[in-house]
């Protein structure tokens, strides 16, 4: 049965929530267990793996996505497009694993840290089940049927969890924590499969005989485009902690990627969102782009994120010593640094993936190429001159390329209106202001449970009076995007399967 963009959203919220429990608990786990000499090297072998991560998908799974949400009601159609990408998938992921896995031992001798060797071979063989469920999760999305995503986000973190931490307990170290990352993607791959059989039906796995046609040649040519934009994204993502490595070493990796991990986790509503929002927004005969609700979607999003960078800016010192502990002094000055990237990080899936369902990678190729390149350019002045915190900065900077240039395209492309989405931010940020100056005003150095809690109660209270002023967002158009959301798409008919299948 096919989701609603409301039921779509939930349900990809309830997988990030998921994800985000299981990772903040392993992450917490191993940055205090490793130290940040261990938890560097687990961190630059996650670093060398993930740059190749996305690029080596080679663009199959956006691409494949986006032709099942085109053909979204044709069932033999879907069938046949997710049958020939899973064959691409499967031989193009089989290939990079055992590259690296091979590679590991130079990989390791270049950056004079011969530890890194085991513990790349761990995220290198985790690295072909990551492969396959995000191909399947990216096909879920597309099909609207994002429950199945919730399933197989539950196997693997659960099992990622809990295969790390014993592994490490046991004294394997970084390289337990490698394994273990390992162990969960393999099982939940499995899970994917399985519920990936129940989705499309029996006939999912392709035969070594059976030729691509029209369908796999259609998903390869919008594939070439998106593969560049990802390896440029999967460049821009870790380029920070490849320099960091090469320049400052394995401890100084650590003390920069353990607050990033925890980052990370605060995109989740954002990708929730844009996986119920993106789909709708491609086009189709009788159909067109959900363009208001995206508007308000990005602007629902701004609010939030600005609620959250609050914190980041008033307590980076508190927040740092309660998640990570005390050896991780320095990435307190990090986690402020982030506070610009902790704001675009939630609107950048809505407005990337809105761009690939739309059909204009390839105008994302500029813009991608731009971000990178200015990222590594702030990286290799500043890092060597400042530190880890230089990271950041060149992070923030092509950040602000990156996301308004994706909306700029949506703009041109659907007529997202831009100017609403300004007015928005102005008055957000006025309420994040408001709510750090309450914040500090309860202390930034060292806070008891009470000044926790009374302080966030107040802040919070704070950032609403102001948002509320300002009309950041009003209650009516917070019921009009909730109403958004909860309406169905009337069904596309069912047809015969395409000519070109």
């Amino acid at each position: 049965m096919s989701e609603g963009p409301a039921r779509s959203s939930a349900f990809a919220l309830a997988a990030q929530v998921t994800s985000a429990a299981f990772t903040a608990a392993l992450v917490l786990y191993l940055v205090r267990t490793l130290g940040p000499a261990g938890y560097g090297t687990f961190a630059l072998a996650l670093g060398v793996a993930n740059l190749v991560a996305l690029p080596a998908d080679l663009g199959i799974s956006g691409s494949t996505a986006r032709y099942v949400a085109e053909h979204h009601g044709d069932r033999a159609t879907v069938v046949a497009l997710v049958r020939h990408g899973l064959r691409l998938k499967l031989a193009v992921a089989a290939a990079v694993s055992v590259a690296i896995v091979l590679l590991a031992g130079p990989i390791a001798a270049a950056y004079g840290h011969h530890a890194l060797t085991w513990p790349l071979r761990g995220v290198a063989a985790a690295l072909f089940g990551q492969a396959v469920i995000g191909f399947f999760t990216a096909t879920f999305s597309a099909t609207r049927r994002v429950a199945s995503t919730v399933r197989v986000i539950f196997a693997e973190g659960a099992m990622e969890t809990g295969a790390s931490i014993a592994f490490v307990a046991l004294g394997a170290g970084a390289t337990g924590a490698a394994f273990g990352r390992a162990a969960g993607y393999a099982f939940g791959a499995l899970v994917a499969c399985l519920v990936a059989r129940r989705v499309y039906g029996p006939l999912l796995l392709p035969t070594l005989r059976e030729r691509a046609g029209a369908l796999g040649a259609r998903i390869g040519r919008y594939a070439l485009v998106l593969v560049v934009i990802d390896g440029a994204f999967a460049l821009f993502q870790q380029v920070d902690v490849l320099v960091i490595g090469g320049v400052l070493g394995a401890t100084a990796v650590g003390r920069y990627s353990a607050p990033l991990r925890l980052i990370v986790l605060l995109h989740y509503p954002g990708l929730a969102i844009a996986s119920g929002v993106a789909p709708r927004l491609t086009r189709r005969p009788g159909a067109a782009p959900a363009t208001h609700t995206m508007a308000l979607a990005l602007r629902g999003l701004v609010v939030l994120q600005c609620l959250i960078v609050a914190p980041v800016l008033a307590w980076p010192g508190p927040i740092a010593r309660l998640l990570l502990g005390g050896a991780y002094g320095e990435s307190a000055h990090v986690l402020r640094a982030f506070a610009p990237f902790i704001l675009l990080t939630g609107l950048a899936p809505l407005a990337s993936m809105a761009v690939d369902y739309l059909g204009e990678a390839r105008r994302r190729l500029p813009i991608a190429i731009g971000t990178v390149a200015v990222n590594l350019a702030i990286d290799l002045v500043l890092i060597p001159r400042i530190g880890i915190v230089g990271g950041a900065v060149g992070t923030d900077v092509a950040y602000l390329i990156y996301v308004p240039g994706h909306l700029w395209i949506c703009h041109r492309a659907i007529g997202l209106p831009l100017r609403p989405l300004l007015r928005t931010l102005a008055g957000a940020l006025l309420a994040t202001g408001a709510m750090a100056a309450v914040l500090l005003g309860f202390g930034s150095a060292h806070l008891s449970p009470l000044e926790w809690c009374a302080g966030l109660v107040c802040g919070s209270a704070a950032f609403a009076a102001v948002a509320t002023l300002t009309r950041a967002i009003s209650a009516g158009e917070a019921r009009a995007l909730l109403q958004a959301l909860s309406r169905r798409r009337a069904r596309v008919p069912l047809r015969a399967a395409a000519a070109d299948a």
